[in-house]
């Protein structure tokens, strides 16, 4: 009976030792099968999260790089006006010259600025080095004379650097005396991206690397500069292959390091940005992570084979001090985690710093334009608010509200135009739709009806029957309207029989014509500069017509203005149809 009891407990122990032998593999295969499909997910997912992020610093670089374009694109436009330096290019005087350069150039922050006389020799310069150097050859000194208007240029020097150039002729009685040469500083950029750990480039419209954090790939074609460097020997190879084994393949490679490439179209000449970003910083933390996973399933079958070994006392040490090692690194991977995250979460908020930043830029350049768009809507609700004022003295409730509801409509035109502060900050487009000419023609007099009325005018409108299409943004089309209208106003003041006369005609182009009786215009040249009015002071600050001349240009037209042949001044807005070509307007 004895023999038979322990005959009992010794299959009992073989069946439990079994068990645990099964649940020990099973075990295994399921930690096995958990980490390779947590290693995929995670690296999937924390790949996307570093593919966001270089989007994110990828719009930033871009912003900042047209901004510095944009604000430099005027200088030449105010010094090519400046008086004292087209009367130092008469006289040729330039005792003063460079001085008065090397300050324009500390207010205003740009590289250099030369300039240069009718043979193309620098006479003035902020950098007095360059003095008496001739340039007749270069293509921005010819091709501001030849176009008489401000001309960008990419030149090549020193065999590794682009150089990035404004110019424009000086008219002296109308005829060229010299160009003004603006240098854009873009190598600044360049030199803060290579503070970081992305590749960034920069190409042209023809695929040429003009900015870029390696400096031997400036010059080269993208895909030259771009040729992929795999490992080497076959044994590399397959030491690669089994490292990135989980992960997807790579965009492309980079000094034979694999990259993730991003890749963004600026809003300048054609230009494209790309950054390549190493796959390290997504293979630290999905390892992580795994190793936390490893950690649970190693404490596990730590545990598993503690209960297989508790027979012996001595491995029943062994595993409570491998325990304790376990903990203490568990706690050091906790550590390191937590460091990780809080580092991550000091990027995301100076990357939010650093947008909301240039944003405030942005809004501040904007501000003087919106202000003076304001005006002529806070204009008519003061008539509104008048002539509903009187109505309801004379108990004309009804007539009223028509004026109130015209207020209304007057605030959600006035928070549209703000509504453009922030949608300034995205790429371009986002705003634009079909819109029926003839239908913002209708909205503009309505919104000019209270100045109208205060005066008899006659309006002769000519409007095709059919809708007249366009891609555009409705409401800063309708603020190129009625600043034509609101000239025409103006210039009408002292006539007797003022009277307007409004086109629209439709062919190649849709072209607006806004023909007026008045006194006419008397500089053509000036008269789309900003700042240049024949107002009186506190009537208008001059941006109107610059501001109209700028929203046309945006919408792939042109605007122009001319004297009529028997009086007054006939402005000319074309318009690319739907479906026709941006440049029919040209």
């Amino acid at each position: 009976m004895q023999d038979a009891d322990i005959h009992d407990e010794a299959e009992t122990g073989r069946r439990i030792s079994w068990r645990m032998k099964l649940a020990v593999v099973l075990l295994v295969l399921m930690a096995f099968g958990v980490v390779l499909v947590t290693n995929r997910w995670l690296s999937e997912r924390f790949t996307e999260t570093t593919r966001n992020r270089a989007e994110l610093r990828l719009a930033f670089y871009s912003g900042n790089m047209v901004s510095e374009l944009q604000r430099t694109s005027v200088v030449p436009l105010l010094l090519s006006g400046d008086p004292a330096l087209a009367d130092a290019l008469k006289s040729g005087n330039f005792l003063g010259t460079s001085e008065k350069l090397i300050r324009v150039q500390s207010e205003i922050g740009v590289a250099s600025i030369v300039l240069l006389d009718a043979d193309g020799l620098t006479v003035a310069a902020t950098n007095r080095n360059l003095l008496g150097i001739k340039h007749r050859g270069s293509s921005y000194f010819i091709d501001a004379q030849r176009t008489m208007d401000t001309v960008f240029t990419v030149q090549k020097q020193d065999g590794v650097e682009f150089e990035f150039t404004y110019s424009r002729a000086v008219l002296v009685d109308g005829k060229p005396a010299g160009v003004i040469v603006v240098a854009v500083d873009l190598m600044k950029y360049e030199r803060a991206w290579s503070a970081l750990q992305d590749a960034v480039l920069v190409t042209d419209s023809e695929g040429t690397v003009i900015l870029a954090t390696e400096p031997r790939w400036r010059g080269l074609p993208m895909a030259e500069a771009l040729a992929a460097r795999d490992v080497g020997s076959a044994l590399g190879r397959a030491l690669q292959a089994t490292a990135d084994w989980a992960q997807n393949p790579p965009d492309t490679y980079v000094r034979g390091e694999a990259v993730m490439k991003t890749e963004a179209r600026v809003p300048f000449r054609g230009w494209r940005m790309m950054t390549f970003t190493a796959y390290d910083s997504v293979r630290e933390r999905v390892n992580g992570i795994l190793a936390l996973e490893a950690m649970v399933f190693t404490i596990l079958m730590a545990a598993a084979f503690y209960a297989l070994s508790r027979k012996a006392w001595s491995q029943t040490i062994s595993f409570q001090r491998e325990s304790a090692e376990l903990r203490l690194l568990n706690a050091r991977l906790q550590r390191e985690i937590s460091q990780r995250e809080k580092v991550q979460k000091d990027l995301a908020v100076a990357e939010l710093t650093l947008a909301q930043s240039s944003k405030l830029a942005a809004l501040g350049e904007m501000s003087a334009s919106v202000s003076h768009e304001l005006n002529q809507p806070l204009a008519a609700m003061k008539t509104y608010l008048a002539g509903a004022r009187l109505l309801l003295q004379r108990k004309r409730p009804e007539e009223a509200l028509s004026s109130f509801q015209r207020i209304d409509d007057l605030i959600e035109r006035m928070g549209a135009i703000t509504r453009q502060l922030k949608s300034y900050a995205r790429n371009g487009g986002e705003a634009f739709e079909p819109v029926d000419l003839r239908q913002a023609l209708s909205s503009a007099l309505s919104m000019m009806e209270p100045q109208l009325k205060l005066r008899v005018v006659k309006i002769i409108r000519t409007l095709p029957r059919q809708p007249v299409m366009v891609m555009a943004d409705r409401i800063r089309l309708e603020q190129v309207i009625i600043n034509l209208l609101r000239n025409a106003l103006d210039a009408t003041r002292d006539s007797a029989d003022p009277q307007f006369e409004l086109l629209w005609s439709s062919g190649d182009v849709a072209m607006l014509t806004v023909r007026d009786n008045g006194h006419g215009i008397a500089d053509l040249d000036n008269l789309f500069e900003p700042f240049y009015t024949t107002k009186k002071p506190g009537e208008g600050v001059g941006l109107g017509l610059a501001i109209s001349s700028g929203i046309v240009t945006d919408l792939g037209g042109r605007l122009t203005a001319r004297n009529a042949e028997n009086g007054g001044a006939v402005f000319e807005m074309r318009l690319p149809l739907i479906g026709e070509k941006i440049d029919a307007a040209q």
